[in-house]
């Protein structure tokens, strides 16, 4: 139910029809939920300038390839009313599969930031809400999305979860909501950015080509902490870790684990790809046939790239993995480090296992978010509902079908199926049919969930032309996976973004 703020509501669908007592062959399908939304009016200051802006909370149906309503997704839009029309308009949401997209929206670029204490945990409440100085909304409206199974986001009708429980599936909706969004809205002629983080990048690179190819070409896509192909991680992939390397490295730089003398952090990186590349690649793939003398060499130059001890690599044959990486760093000193951001310490039960107890980097800001996102809900945005938000969708992550259709060659004929999530060539497609697309990749240093250096390596595999590489962009940061957690970080990334926006939306 919403509250009497409530300033819209249309309702899409009749009432089941009824039929007398005792004669009903087939049971009525559930009510389809109205659309409705709250809309109220703010006022921040951005760039030492005022700007006007109205937040809407709210919920729009999608409808099925029936034709008949089968999702309810939540969203909520800041719009500024000048030149509404042909104002940049960008869709963001995170990932999971199984996340609401609360991170980006409380943490990030939206007009409200919650403060928290990172690197260390932020504990209990209170938390303070703040205006956000490095919001994007100077540059572009912006539409936060749950994802459906997220959020207050929900199949309707007699539709299950498993209508969107899968990466196609997935995509399919996001299309159409977005395209709801801009019809209702009447944004047709506005710059359109997709901003994903995490499992929101490969669905971003699979969206920008179905977007395109339903007659929707994009300005930009920004991809925040990303994981573009699920094959990397099959057992037996050596891909691991190579891609895992440089992250490493920069996590043991950042601790001082490693010699800093006569080198700057850039240079020590690039040295570290390098070796990535070429030397670890060639010994991995030569697995238990590579010579003593080459194990040696190659544990010793390990060792000074990651701060562990040579004997620890040797005994984990060279393939040292990110879980037993964060338990073994800091061992000397009895902690382990986070997952999503290796700045984040933590104590364990013990120093001497294998794998840590948890990740401090989720523990140490996820009560911060959630409560401050349904304090903002609430006092600020006049969203009262009985309805539950997930957080995380139940189970939505468990039953997730990973196959993917692959972008077929043209004139109608279908790609081939993928059984694992591989988009790359999506991307590539989309930018191959609408040259204008430009990318901006941004990376922390410290993520490792999904490591800058894996991205580096798939989108170097889109097989582009020359004249449309440069429409690829990297930015680096000192944080991890969710980069915005360090506010230094965030006001670069939001240089950053108003550079890319200013090229990306500018037309032709």
């Amino acid at each position: 139910m919403i509250s009497k703020w409530t300033l819209a509501a249309v309702v899409l669908a009749a009432a089941p029809v009824a039929f007398p007592q005792g004669k009903s062959e087939t049971p009525a399908a559930p009510a389809i939920p109205v659309e409705a939304k709250s809309d109220t009016r703010h006022e921040m200051v951005l760039g030492g300038k005022p700007l006007q802006y109205t937040a809407t909370a709210g919920n729009l149906i999608i409808d099925g390839d029936d034709g008949k309503p089968y999702g309810s997704v939540f969203y909520v839009a800041y719009t500024v009313d000048a030149e509404a029309r042909t104002r940049p308009l960008t869709f963001l949401y995170n990932g999971g599969p199984g996340s609401a997209s609360l991170w980006l929206h409380m943490g990030s670029v939206g007009p409200v930031r919650v403060v928290t204490e990172s690197p260390a945990a932020s504990g209990a409440a209170p938390y303070k809400l703040v205006s956000n100085e490095y919001s994007l909304l100077d540059k572009s409206d912006l539409v936060f999305i749950d994802a459906v199974g997220t959020g207050f986001s929900k199949p309707v009708g007699n539709y299950t979860i498993h209508a969107f429980a899968g990466a196609d599936p997935d995509v399919t909706a996001f299309r159409k909501f977005i395209e709801r969004y801009v019809e209702v809205n009447h944004r047709w002629n506005s710059p359109k950015f997709l901003f994903g983080e995490s499992y929101g990048t490969p669905r971003s690179a699979a969206l920008a080509d179905q977007l395109e190819d339903a007659g929707m070409s994009l300005n930009g896509v920004v991809l925040m902490s990303t994981i573009l192909n699920y094959f990397d991680n099959a057992p037996g992939s050596n891909m691991v870790y190579i891609g895992n390397l440089p992250t490493f490295a920069a996590i043991a730089w950042h601790y001082e684990k490693v010699s800093r003398k006569g080198r700057d952090e850039a240079a020590f990186l690039n040295e570290v790809r390098a070796f990535a590349r070429g030397p670890y690649a060639d010994a991995l793939l030569q697995g238990h046939n590579l010579p003593e003398p080459q194990v040696n060499a190659v544990a010793a130059k390990l060792a000074s790239y990651t701060g562990l001890s040579v004997e620890y690599i040797k005994e984990a044959n060279l393939r040292v993995t990110p879980v037993r990486f964060r338990k073994e760093l800091l061992r000397d000193r009895r902690m382990i480090v986070g997952r999503y951001d290796a700045r984040f310490e933590g104590t364990d039960v013990d120093a001497a296992g294998e794998t840590p107890g948890y990740d401090p980097s989720s523990t140490g800001i996820s009560g911060a978010f959630v409560s401050s996102f349904h304090d903002y809900l609430d006092r600020e945005l006049k969203f009262n509902t009985r309805e539950t938000y997930f957080v995380r969708g139940p189970n939505v992550n468990q039953i997730w079908d990973h196959t993917h259709k692959l972008p077929g060659p043209g004139n109608g004929v279908a790609g081939p199926s993928s059984r694992e999530i591989y988009v790359v060539p999506d991307l590539a497609d989309a930018m191959r049919k609408n040259p204008g697309l430009k990318v901006l990749s941004v990376n922390g240093l410290y993520d490792l969930a999904t490591p800058f250096f894996m991205t580096e390596m798939n989108l170097a595999q889109m097989n582009l032309e020359p004249k449309l590489r440069g429409n690829v962009e990297f930015r680096y940061y000192p944080s991890g996976h969710m980069i915005y957690l360090n506010v230094d970080a965030l006001g670069q990334l939001k240089k950053d973004l108003g550079a890319f926006y200013s090229k990306a939306a500018g037309g032709r």
